[in-house]
């Protein structure tokens, strides 16, 4: 029986400390944080990895996880500068990074953040209008996390971002909001259209303006140029007609230049006087015809009134 007794002493001996080692042995897993009070006081913080508590003096009072956590806002009524109610709903990421003062700084951050994160997300729409709600989404996400993040900092909890999922205007307000905005697209359809009509009567208006600036100019140069033209025959003409008398009077110089002529002149003479009849020119006529001499003297002084009104449209 005493031996019986001492095994079955032994094994309630063994089986106590194998459970005082369950007890105080602790492993924390990776990202993970335990906080250890030895009699009832913060002692230490444990991180990943395999520990010993002293048996019946110290104990794990709390655990964190120390990941990136999300919390979900709930939707939330908030009210506009402009007096307009809209429902609010976000998501909030923080992140522990002091387990000893997340324990004991406060009794639950999760819902002391989020409440804080509601009251504060109201504060903010209540500064801005309905319609800049919509656009100021980035301005308000940062004002809300600034605000947390300093009422947060001496719980040991660091808020990373906020961010509004959705803004839920009243039905009423919503199709005064389509309607305004159809109304605004088709102002700027009918701004668009008339300047584009505008712009088009303007390109036609200086389209015209260079045609007939263009003609104007051709026209001139038309003018320039048949000017130029008739200058130039008028000039071939004096110049034809002073070459051919040139010519005459050295043909009248040359050796028998003036039996020549004055066989010309009695040639004109006859010619001449055969077409008295038919001019209303009055001429005195010698009482001799047949004097040579005055008959010469006659068909010289022809032929001279004949060069004469030849020369005279060319002078």
């Amino acid at each position: 029986m005493t031996d019986y007794g001492s095994f079955a002493f032994a094994l309630g001996v063994l089986f106590v400390a194998i459970l005082i080692l369950v007890k105080t042995a602790i492993v924390v897993p990776q990202q993970n944080a335990y906080v250890v009070e030895r009699l009832g006081k913060y002692a230490k913080t444990l991180n990943a990895g395999f520990h010993i508590l002293i048996p019946f003096l110290e104990r794990v009072a709390y655990k964190h996880t120390l990941k990136e956590q999300a919390a979900d806002i709930a939707e939330q009524i908030c009210i506009t500068k402009d007096n307009v109610q809209v429902g609010v709903d976000g998501v909030l990421y923080l992140q522990v990074l002091d387990p000893g003062r997340a324990s004991y700084g406060i009794g639950n951050y999760m819902f002391a953040i989020s409440q804080l994160a509601q009251t504060t997300l109201r504060s903010e729409i209540g500064k801005i209008d309905l319609d800049r709600t919509f656009e100021e989404r980035g301005t308000i996400n940062q004002n809300v996390v600034a605000e947390l993040d300093k009422a947060s900092d001496p719980w040991g909890v660091k808020v990373l971002r906020y961010e509004i999922k959705n803004i839920n205007p009243p039905r009423d307000v919503l199709g005064a909001m389509e309607k305004q905005m159809r109304a605004e697209r088709e102002k700027r359809a009918v701004i668009l259209q008339s300047e584009g009509e505008r712009d088009a009567q303007i390109n036609e208006a200086e389209g015209e303006k260079q045609r007939v600036i263009k003609e104007s100019e051709a026209a001139k140069l038309q003018q320039i140029n048949v000017a130029e033209g008739e200058a130039q025959a008028i000039m071939a003409v004096a110049t034809a007609t002073a070459e051919g008398l040139r010519r005459v009077a050295n043909a009248v110089i040359d050796d028998g230049g003036a039996e020549a002529m004055q066989l010309r002149i009695a040639e004109q003479y006859i010619t001449e006087f055969g077409s008295l009849a038919k001019t209303g020119n009055t001429f005195v006529v010698p009482a001799n015809l047949a004097d040579l001499t005055s008959m010469m003297a006659l068909a010289t002084d022809i032929a001279k009134r004949k060069v004469g009104t030849e020369s005279a449209p060319g002078a």
